[in-house]
């Protein structure tokens, strides 16, 4: 007899029907391959290892930007929401050549160029597909441009398109096109291992609430279930030590499971297993890991705009590189490396009203003010003589012949140790804002190793049959750093790469 399938927490469809294909995760990824299967006419199974009211994986906890290659905004608006706001706006071209180039650039060229190709060149089609089932999308005025004193907007850095409802209203999205599609949604699912035959994947183990190891069969497995980024162990083990006591962003069910089976059933690792993306975070609220309710809200990206200051009262890396998007995904890495994990958004009140309004007026946000630097310092246990000094350096040091505009690279530059190459403002006006920010980490760039289809690969470069991969458990895209926006893309690129073979 063949043993009973597990209990379907979400569906009262007949269990008895073997599926032909099974997805394992819950994120934008993942429903991706789920939905360009159940186009095909399979009976697709996705599986969930959280419980339905921890639904979307990291997904959920995004933003919801997606960086694609496009011609400006004429070739953006068959896709997006219509905003009055569109006739006053300038939306630059972001050629396939420079999006290949911006993943060279912040990857240090360990990018891998043939997966490179293919996420480049197919993920604006991508939205278009997803669009065209449903998913809603928007051009991201509130985090990629800001409004010129002629009351226009100019975006930048190449990342311009987002879901309607961010992160939240990505993940509703695809939970009510699998319904619509007729795909199998199971929440609670703790899928442990894979089941193989002559080297062959044919189907998942799924760990029951009693204990006991329960199979379901299949044509394919697709695995979606994201890297191993919260679990603190496999942290320390491949990122470092230290990386422990990182702050989980997303899902705390992301925690590596998948990816050992992969292992186990004789997929080969793939991508740079040693680094991660991870960001500046509020570092003292309650509650700032995996909150579902503020999300992406306890990061802190404007700032470019101010300087960055460690426990010490010392400046320790460049706020005005490049635009944040290139930026914001290695600094977490930076901030964790500083004494005790911690530094300090240090801004004046002429920059304060330029902060981003989602995350600087967020409920409970760790934030001290005082009207002047030395009292600021004493607020946040700061030498304050020694913050004055630092403030003044860099005030001293700004080229303040130049206009400062926070749309383009202005060469703005504060000539001092470390220098800030770009929108470098003096800080002379009070009050003065300091937010504290730790280190937050988002995923894992290491993975399983797979060719281009999302076909995972041994060692031996041959394709495992009836297994694939996407999202952020298929490693080589990413290294040490990401263009933002880039990791959305991949999810949809190929995870419906994955499900149109599936």
């Amino acid at each position: 007899m063949s043993p009973q399938l597990p209990v379907d927490t979400s569906s009262s469809s007949d269990n008895t029907n073997t599926p032909d294909v099974i997805v394992v995760g819950g994120g934008n990824a993942a429903f991706t391959a789920a939905h360009a299967a159940a186009v095909r006419g399979r009976k697709v199974v996705l599986l969930e290892k959280a419980p339905q009211e921890q639904y979307g994986g990291n997904s959920f906890f995004t933003a919801g930007a997606t960086r694609i290659a496009h011609n400006g905004l004429a070739d953006l608006q068959d896709f997006i929401e219509d905003d009055d706001r569109h006739e006053a706006t300038h939306v630059p071209p972001y050629t396939a050549e420079e999006y290949t180039a911006d993943l060279e650039k912040v990857t240090e060229g360990r990018n891998d160029p043939e997966l490179t190709k293919v996420l480049v060149s197919e993920a604006a089609p991508g939205l278009r597909w997803l669009h065209s089932l449903g998913l809603k999308y928007r051009l991201m005025y509130e985090r990629q441009a800001y409004r010129r004193p002629d009351d226009t907007y100019l975006f930048w850095g190449g990342l311009h398109v987002g879901n309607v409802g961010g992160g939240e209203g990505l993940m509703a999205d695809h939970v009510r096109v699998a319904a619509e599609l007729g795909t199998e949604v199971r929440y609670g699912q703790n899928v442990v291992g894979l089941l193989t035959e002559n080297g062959a994947v044919k189907g998942v183990k799924v760990r029951q609430e009693d204990g006991s190891i329960q199979e379901l069969r299949a044509e394919s497995v697709i695995l979606a279930a994201g890297g191993f980024e919260a679990n603190p162990q496999w942290r320390r083990e491949h990122l470092g030590e230290g990386w422990e006591n990182a702050k989980v962003r997303g899902t705390p069910f992301n925690t590596g499971e998948m990816i050992a089976a992969g292992l186990e059933a004789g997929g080969a690792k793939g991508g740079d297993w040693g680094t991660c993306h991870s960001v500046q975070w509020d570092a003292f609220t309650e509650h700032n890991e995996s909150n579902r309710e503020l999300t992406n809200r306890l990061t802190r990206q404007s700032y470019p705009l101010g300087i960055i200051v460690n426990n010490k009262g010392e400046r320790f890396l460049d706020e005005g590189e490049d635009f944040r998007n290139y930026t914001y995904a290695k600094y977490g890495k930076v901030i964790l490396q500083q004494p005790d994990s911690v530094g300090y958004q240090i801004f004046d009140a002429t920059l304060r009203p330029m902060l981003r309004t989602e995350e600087y007026e967020m409920p409970g946000i760790s934030v001290e003010t005082a009207d002047t630097i030395e009292e600021l310092a004493d607020k946040i246990g700061i030498n304050p003589e020694r913050l004055a000094k630092t403030v003044a350096d860099y005030n001293n040091s700004i080229d303040t012949t130049i206009e400062f505009d926070p749309n383009v690279k202005d060469g703005r530059k504060a000539d001092t140790t470390p220098v800030k190459s770009n929108w470098a403002n003096p800080l002379t006006t009070g009050p003065y804002y300091a937010y504290g920010v730790t280190c937050g980490i988002t995923f894992t760039f290491g993975g399983l190793k797979s060719d281009t289809h999302g076909r995972v690969l041994n060692s031996k470069g041959e394709h495992i049959q009836g297994l694939y991969v996407c999202g952020e458990m298929l490693g080589g895209l990413f290294s040490a750093n990401y263009p933002g926006g880039s990791g959305l893309a991949a999810g949809v690129v190929f995870g419906r790469r994955a499900g149109n073979l599936a």
